[in-house]
C-alpha cells in the first residue's frame, strides 16, 4: 500500500492513555479547499461525537483560522502523487484497465451482500488501493459504477487523505449529497451543492500529539514528521511533503510541532523497511493516540478512539440507517475498524491477511475492480 492513503499495512495500534482530545463540530459553510481534478502543486470500536444535528459550533477564532487557511486552498488544486514527484497528472477514470474476476468469487460477493441492494444503504469506501490503484488511476468501469452507486445509496468516501486530496475523489464519485470522512476519521465533511465550495466541515476530532512525537523522534531521528492542524493546514519537518496532505506543508521545526494541536500526524522514514519501522515504533512505547503502520515505513496517527469507523457510525446515526444496512470496502490496516463495524465488510483481494481477517469476505483486487464488483452486487 502506498503511504498516500495513510497507514495501511503492517499493523494497527491503540494507546488510549495520556492524550487530550478535542471535538469540534459545525465549522461554517465554505470552510475548506476547492481543489479541481487538474494537476497542481504537490501537496500524498468507539464512537465519534458531533456529526449529528444540534452540535455546538467552534469558537470564532478557530472558525476564522479555518476560513483563512482553507481559502488559500481554493487558489490551488491538488491530486494524488507518488512520493518523490513534484507534480502529478490529474486522477483520471479511463487510464487503468481491469482483469476478469473468478465467477465463483462473484457469486460469493453477491451472497454476502444479500438483499441490501433493494434498500438505500450506507457504503463506506476507502480510496487508495480500493477505488484507485497505487498510481492514482481509476478504471472506467470503477468510475461508472461508483457514480451509479452514489445515485442509489449513501456513498461515503472514507480515507486517510486530508480534505484537499479527498474532494477530487468525491467529485469523481458523483457524490453531491451526503458525507465524506477524511484524515482517518479526524474530519467529517457534509457534501452539499448549495454550500460554499459544495461542502461543510461538520466534525473535527483533534488531539495533542506532543508526547507521542517526542517518543517517536527518540527512536526515529531521521524520519520526516508532518502534522495536520484543525484548520486544515499542514506543517512538516524538513522538506517532507505528500499529496495525501492536500496542501503544501509549511516547513516547521520539530519542537514547534510538539506544541501544536492536530487532527492527523504522519511519520515516514524512507530509509527503513516497514518491518524495521514497526519494530522501532513499538519500542517507543507511544501512548495516548491511535496509529497504524503502512506497508512502507509510514505511520498515521489520530486521536484516541478515532477511526473511519467512529466517523461512519456518527453518519449512520444521523441518517437513521439500520446497523445491518452498512457496507464497507478497504485494503489497509486503517480500514480494519470500519470492516469490523459494517453489516458486511469487504477486504480488497490484495489486502494483507491481518486486514482480511477483519472482513466478512475478500473481494477482487483493485486490478480486478473488486470494489466495482461489490457495488454492482448492490445494484449499481
Amino acid at each position: 500500500m502506498s503511504p498516500d492513503e495513510g497507514a495501511e499495512g503492517t499493523g494497527e495500534h491503540r494507546a488510549d492513555e495520556g492524550a487530550e482530545v478535542t471535538s469540534t463540530h459545525g465549522a461554517p459553510e465554505g470552510a475548506g479547499s476547492n481543489p479541481t481534478d487538474d494537476a497542481g502543486e504537490r501537496a500524498d470500536d468507539t464512537s465519534t461525537q458531533g456529526a449529528g444535528k444540534g452540535a455546538p459550533a467552534p469558537d470564532d477564532k478557530r472558525v476564522g483560522r479555518l476560513r483563512r487557511s482553507l481559502a488559500r486552498l481554493r487558489r490551488a488544486s491538488f491530486t494524488r502523487a507518488s512520493r518523490g514527484q513534484g507534480t502529478v497528472g490529474a486522477m483520471t477514470a479511463a487510464t487503468a484497465t481491469s482483469t476478469d474476476l473468478d465467477p465463483a468469487l462473484r457469486d460469493r460477493i453477491r451472497a454476502a451482500v444479500g438483499d441490501r441492494g433493494e434498500r438505500e444503504v450506507l457504503i463506506g469506501l476507502d480510496v487508495d488501493g480500493t477505488l484507485v490503484d497505487h498510481h492514482g488511476m481509476m478504471t472506467e468501469r470503477m468510475h461508472r459504477t461508483l457514480q451509479r452507486a452514489a445515485e442509489k445509496h449513501h456513498v461515503v468516501i472514507a480515507t486517510g487523505r486530508s480534505i484537499g486530496a479527498t474532494l477530487p475523489i468525491v467529485r469523481a464519485a458523483g457524490v453531491t449529497r451526503g458525507f465524506a470522512v477524511c484524515s482517518n476519521g479526524g474530519v467529517t465533511l457534509q457534501i452539499d451543492a448549495e454550500a460554499r465550495d459544495g461542502f461543510r466541515v461538520v466534525d473535527v476530532q483533534s488531539f495533542q500529539p506532543g508526547a507521542a512525537l517526542a517518543a517517536l523522534r527518540e527512536v526515529a531521528p531521521r524520519a520526516g514528521f508532518a502534522l495536520e492542524a484543525p484548520d486544515g493546514s499542514f506543517f512538516s519537518t524538513g522538506e517532507f511533503q505528500d499529496n495525501s496532505f492536500g496542501v503544501r506543508a509549511t516547513p516547521t521545526p520539530f519542537d514547534e510541532l510538539t506544541q501544536m494541536e492536530a487532527v492527523r500526524v504522519v511519520v515516514h522514514d524512507p530509509a527503513l523497511s516497514a518491518e524495521e519501522f514497526s519494530e522501532i515504533v513499538r519500542s517507543a512505547g507511544v501512548h495516548g493516540v491511535e496509529y497504524a503502520i503502512g506497508t512502507t515505513a509510514w505511520l498515521d496517527m489520530a486521536a484516541p478512539g478515532v477511526s473511519k469507523a467512529t466517523a461512519l457510525e456518527a453518519i449512520r446515526e444521523r441518517l437513521d440507517i439500520p446497523e445491518g444496512d452498512t457496507v464497507t470496502v478497504g485494503d489497509g490496516f486503517n480500514d480494519v475498524e470500519m470492516l469490523r463495524w459494517a453489516g458486511v465488510g469487504f477486504a480488497m483481494g490484495q489486502a494483507l491477511d491481518g486486514v482480511a481477517e477483519a472482513a466478512d469476505l475478500r473481494t477482487g483486487t483493485v486490478w480486478e475492480d473488486g470494489t466495482a464488483e461489490v457495488l454492482e452486487a448492490l445494484g449499481a
